[in-house]
């Protein structure tokens, strides 16, 4: 499972012209999920990213996570983070979980977050096209990668 996180001071979700999430200081989150990811990728992931020290403490050093600032999240499904760009100029999807195996981690990776981060958090709609805005802060854009732990 790869997520790409980025510290935003606003983002949203809008789909179909009608907004479905908004937050202010916090993270939107990109989930890209894998055939062979399991909750146990969920569980490490979501404790990780609540407590990453990535928000920045009163002398504007990164000290503190998203718990420390009471923040917000939105979560987007992103099949796209699994992009194969090896061969040719179109890219392949083949590591990409199919929506049966997709839909089911996704929910389940929102459900975990919400526990771990203790609040409600904005998401977009697996599969839907999205629009999504953000103002990334600093900028801060980091990828985690389940399978890659080191």
């Amino acid at each position: 499972m790869r997520v790409v996180l980025q510290r935003v001071t606003k983002a949203s979700v809008t789909i179909e012209n009608k907004l479905n999430a908004e937050i202010g200081l916090g993270l939107l989150l990109l989930v890209g999920i894998e055939a062979e990811d399991t909750c146990e990728d969920i569980e490490w992931l979501c404790r990780k990213i609540v407590n990453m020290r990535i928000f920045n403490d009163e002398d504007g050093v990164m000290n503190n996570s998203l718990l420390d600032i009471n923040g917000d999240a939105i979560i987007v499904s992103q099949f796209t983070l699994h992009a194969s760009t090896k061969k040719g100029n179109r890219p392949s999807y083949i590591k990409a979980a199919k929506p049966d195996v997709a839909i089911p981690l996704y929910e389940e990776f929102i459900q975990v977050f919400k526990k771990y981060l203790g609040k409600e958090v904005g998401t977009g709609k697996f599969g839907a096209d999205m629009k999504v805005e953000l103002l990334n802060d600093g900028p801060v854009t980091i990828l985690i990668d389940s399978k890659n732990k080191s």
